[in-house]
């Protein structure tokens, strides 16, 4: 790559904010989220919890507290959110399932791109870290 393309690349995604398109498998399969399709950029859990829809209220009120998310749908069992990276605007879609009273489930998935660099595995991480110790 020359020294030019390098600079030029950045610098137009930077401009554009690419989104990339919504994932198509997005919401709930046959009782559950979608499995990731490879780990290079998307990372899923499922987290134990005392009640699974309260975990789900405290996720949403860390989530609306989040400058660079956005919660796009909300139901009782169900959230999807958005969350854009500060320099270049990447969207991940992130969602959570209160499947079973026990667990929690959740995804995050990158829209553009080969490697999240283990952004999704991070911020599942830090969702994960507002949770009640059970």
């Amino acid at each position: 790559m020359t020294f030019l393309s390098a600079i030029t690349l950045p610098l137009m995604l930077a401009l554009f904010h690419f989104v990339g398109p919504v994932p198509t498998d997005l919401g709930i399969q046959a009782g559950h989220l979608s499995p990731c399709p490879g780990p290079a950029h998307c990372a899923s859990a499922i987290w134990p919890v005392n009640d699974a829809e309260t975990s789900l209220a405290t996720l949403a009120e860390a989530i609306e507290a989040d400058p660079s998310a956005t919660i796009v749908e909300r139901e009782a069992t169900y959230l999807h959110a958005t969350f854009s990276s500060k320099i270049f605007g990447f969207v991940d879609d992130v969602e959570l399932l209160a499947s079973q009273t026990d667990s929690l489930e959740a995804r995050s998935i990158s829209r553009l791109g080969d490697s999240d660099l283990g952004v999704n595995g991070q911020r599942l991480q830090r969702l994960s870290d507002v949770l009640p110790s059970r």
